[in-house]
């Protein structure tokens, strides 16, 4: 899959690599698979970072389409026994306001150049005989020797026992490991589009995409077929992204709940979940006020008053 006007990408990526790896190199063994778990992991969560202002773009537009829902509504009763001309002005409507029902698909193509590039960084690690795209032979000696639970970090599904062998692994075992990344991998990829194709038809019952975002969530569990063919490493680059794209939308979509129908056919957005912050300054208990110092005791004096006789209450004479 290498492809010469990727080159700069190719030897771009090669040099982050190797910066990540020098890093954890300085207190993890440089050919254990630890450190070269980790260089894949942090090379993904930092290509996430860089590709976050598309998340936040997807992220208005999906606002915006939850804003014009109600419209969306006023449409489908007035042209709902034209298909075809309803589809047209719903999609007139979404570009109108600059809400693009396919947003959620850019952080997908931002990831694509990197999927490639990191497959071919890779797949020179475990195949080429000289060092390519600025990697010294060094790396990817430590690329050849690292082992991820057993498993060589170039390896795939389909590679030779004696290739394993010689990367000092044992066949069965790399296999066992590599397939069990395959399935999570391929698990990850369905319940990610399953998340937001899940968002998306509720949030546009009409939108003409929604047969063909059905179709993808079903057939990504096949994903696990092409990526028995992926070197382990490119694998749990795959995962990681999966994980992170999980966690970011459901961020979201609890902070920006679905509008629902009142009694009245009103659309009323329901309050955003708490996050944990809010939760803990709720269940934290509130610090009492100190008791406020006692005041100067008020004595009152009474008057004592001299009982007179009865004879004097009265008027009357004593005898």
């Amino acid at each position: 899959m290498e492809l010469s006007w990727l080159n700069w990408l190719y030897t771009a990526v090669a040099t982050v690599i190797t910066w990540i790896h020098a890093g954890y190199s300085t207190f993890i063994p440089p050919d254990s698979g630890l450190n070269w778990a980790l260089t894949i992991i942090t090379l993904t969560v930092l290509m996430r970072i860089l590709i976050f202002p598309l998340f936040l773009k997807q992220m208005r537009s999906s606002k915006k389409m939850q804003e014009l829902a109600p419209k969306v509504q006023e449409l489908r009763k007035r042209y709902k026994n034209d298909k075809q001309r309803m589809n047209q002005e719903v999609m007139a409507l979404y570009q109108g306001a600059g809400a693009n029902p396919l947003g959620g698909c850019l952080p997908i193509l931002a990831q694509f150049p990197i999927f490639i590039s990191m497959f071919t960084v890779l797949q020179a690690m475990a195949t080429s005989p000289v060092p390519k795209f600025g990697m010294t032979q060094e790396l990817m000696d430590s690329a050849r020797a690292a082992h991820i639970f057993g498993a060589p970090v170039p390896a795939t599904f389909f590679t030779s026992s004696a290739d394993i062998i010689k990367l000092g692994a044992d066949p069965i075992v790399a296999k066992v490991v590599i397939a069990i990344f395959v399935a999570v991998s391929s698990l990850t990829t369905f319940l990610t589009v399953r998340q937001s194709v899940t968002r998306s038809m509720a949030q546009m019952p009409d939108n003409p995409m929604a047969q063909q975002q059905k179709i993808l969530m079903y057939i990504s569990p096949l994903f696990a077929i092409f990526s028995l063919n992926f070197p382990l490493g490119l694998i749990l680059y795959w995962v990681t992204t999966n994980v992170w794209t999980l966690g970011q939308q459901h961020w979201f979509y609890s902070r920006h709940p679905m509008p629902v129908m009142d009694a009245k056919g009103n659309m009323v957005t329901p309050s955003p979940k708490p996050g944990l912050i809010s939760k803990v300054r709720k269940t934290a208990p509130e610090p009492e006020s100190p008791p406020e110092p006692p005041g100067p005791k008020v004595i009152r004096q009474q008057q004592h008053r001299t009982r007179q006789p009865r004879s004097k209450r009265t008027g009357g004479k004593k005898p």
